[in-house]
């Protein structure tokens, strides 16, 4: 956080808008941020239907749990539908969800995951440990399987019985709860593929009708999780931001997911419009190829990372609803380092870098976008004319959003990505920068990264873990393929009525259950 990706992307999970380039150049935050709850002091009721906006392309549609969902309004649904074992939480990282808890080995290799009481499908069936063992396998052995559950091969993942799941990693790993979370959907075990779009899920709201990617999903008065107060969500899908918040403006819509900080500034005059804001909430990173070619250098890297002006991208790219980052993903993480230097533009010394790297500043080079999120073309077109002035050309090149993922994405010079996952610095170690890892964007090989991370994870001493992750950290900033520029912060428009919408960024932000409307 298209977790084949997308689930991760904006999750969490996978995807998610953020802030569009402001015409006026940005400006500073207005300061109205209205709670999804307001200050009426009602008790949480019963009853009504949440119509959601959410953003997605009629194209690229899909409906399978373990397949690549491009839209955000395909995840909303399938989030709501099928639950994961784990979830971020509101005080931890990782919390239960369709597992209740999960405990360790020694050696931190092999977790047992027992299954919460009383979960079923929505048809009535008990879930059992071999329908999650045979999700896990059908998840594992997706074309990105290998980074949704790093170090765990198909045959790790067993059931000891009926309620209790075997997951073994080839490694010691305190956080393999982590990996749990964002794409775990369950399907009753031997689901046929062509059956998966109508199949039962587990979570708190099941399928009423589904046409071209809009939706209605009623209560499922039978979740193992508790009561859920709605009747209903519709799901609609938007192609663009702009028509989402119009339609939150006008009534058609009570949410307007992810809507990005134009529209935040249009409501801001509403007083019938709530403003919720998640920070920290989505990462845009320039990818650059570290294995080949002319950002291979990491002193080239090192230049492009200082020719940026951070203040600038977020004030104009972020409407300035976002803060300056600094080269490390993970920024929610409590484990953090943010003791290291923060980088400033310093374009002499961009300049001497390319020189002593012998940098070709003779040829242009194409960075690679897309227009999947609002902000993230911007963002490239911005970064282009900053870097101009270290003497480095580029052009920028919007791609088709299937063409980048399926040609661009793991395998170009340069390009823009984006994540919604940013509350754990190892979920990106393992997903993204290990040398092994199946979605290294970067195609990075650094042996000491590899090093720490696999020492990390096999520590419970939480002095010795925060200092192996402080060295994960430093040589990410020193080396990465990754140039983070900013953190955006994460904007949803709610009618005056809505109450309670989760405030967690990322995957954190679909778990609707204990929404409400107050009318």
């Amino acid at each position: 956080m298209h977790v084949t990706r997308r689930q991760l992307l904006w999750a969490g999970a996978g995807a998610g808008a953020i802030g569009v380039l402001a015409a006026c150049g940005g400006g500073e935050r207005s300061g109205k941020d209205t709670g999804p709850t307001g200050a009426t002091g009602q008790q949480p009721r019963s009853g009504g239907t949440l119509k959601v906006g959410a953003l997605g392309k009629a194209s690229a549609v899909t409906r399978d749990p373990h397949g690549t969902q491009a839209n955000e309004s395909d995840y909303l649904i399938i989030s709501l539908i099928h639950d994961t074992l784990a979830i971020p939480g509101d005080r931890t990282n990782t919390a239960p969800r369709l597992a209740a808890s999960w405990k360790p080995s020694d050696d931190l290799k092999t977790w047992r995951f027992t299954l919460a009481d009383g979960a079923t499908f929505h048809d009535g069936t008990p879930v059992t440990a071999d329908d999650v063992v045979w999700s896990l396998k059908r998840l594992r052995n997706t074309p990105a399987g290998r980074s949704r559950l790093p170090g765990i091969q198909p045959e790790g993942i067993t059931a000891e019985d009926p309620r209790t799941v075997v997951l073994v990693s080839d490694y010691a790993n305190a956080d393999l709860p982590l990996l749990t979370r964002l794409t775990t959907f369950v399907l009753k075990k031997d689901t046929a593929d062509d059956a998966v779009a109508g199949a039962p899920g587990t979570g708190p709201f099941k399928l009423d009708w589904y046409r071209d990617g809009n939706a209605r999903l009623v209560r499922n008065d039978h979740w193992y999780g508790g009561k859920v107060l709605l009747d209903a969500i519709e799901v609609r899908l938007f192609e663009s931001p702009q028509a989402m918040a119009n339609a939150l403006l006008a009534g058609q819509i009570d949410v307007a997911s992810n809507v990005g900080a134009i529209a935040a500034r249009t409501a801001e005059a509403r007083k019938d419009v709530q403003i919720v804001r998640r920070p920290n909430d989505m990462a845009m990173p320039v990818v650059m190829r570290t294995a080949d070619g002319p950002f291979a250098d990491a002193r080239v890297r090192e230049a492009l990372k200082l020719a940026v002006d951070r203040d600038a991208m977020v004030k104009q790219v972020l409407s300035g609803y976002g803060s300056v980052a600094n080269d490390v993903l993970g920024t929610g993480d409590p484990a953090f380092a943010k003791n290291l230097p923060q980088r400033t533009r310093d374009l002499a010394k961009a300049k001497q870098l390319l020189a002593d790297a012998g940098f070709d500043a003779s040829r242009t080079y194409d960075l690679v976008t897309t227009e999947d999120i609002p902000g993230l073309a911007e963002s490239a077109t911005l970064f282009a004319t900053q870097v101009r002035e270290a003497g480095v050309r580029i052009n920028v090149v919007k791609q088709d959003s299937k063409a980048f993922w399926d040609a661009t994405w793991l395998k170009g010079t340069l390009y823009t990505t984006y994540w919604g996952t940013n509350d754990s610095v190892v979920f990106f170690a393992s997903k993204t920068m290990l040398s092994d890892a199946g979605q290294n964007e970067s195609g990075w090989n650094e042996p000491a990264f590899d090093e720490a991370y696999r020492k990390a994870m096999g520590t419970t001493d939480t002095a010795e873990r925060d200092k192996l992750l402080q060295q994960l950290q430093e040589i990410e900033y020193a080396k990465s393929g990754y140039l983070l520029w900013g953190m955006a912060d994460g904007i949803d428009l709610a009618g005056a009525a809505v109450r309670d919408l989760p405030k967690l960024p990322g995957y954190g932000r679909v778990q609707l259950e204990k929404t409400w409307l107050a009318r």
